[in-house]
């Protein structure tokens, strides 16, 4: 089994175009709810989650936000 050494080669390249990118983490009613700082977002999505029969996989939260390097 030649060519085979169980480590992954390369890896994902980020395609810079000039402007920064971020990411942002996903979460969940009860962190919107929790949060000291709530923002439109986080309130809207908090609101629609209140509603009986909701179902939700959460929201990017702008506050956590971090640029890729």
């Amino acid at each position: 089994m030649a060519g085979k050494s169980g480590k992954a080669k390369g890896g994902k390249k980020i395609e810079s175009s000039g402007r920064p990118q971020y990411t942002m983490r996903i979460v969940e009613s009860s962190t919107c709810a929790a949060c000291k700082q709530q923002c439109a977002r986080g309130l809207r999505y908090l609101e629609r989650m209140s509603q009986p029969g909701a179902l939700g996989k959460g929201v990017p939260c702008i506050l956590t936000r971090r640029k890729l390097t």
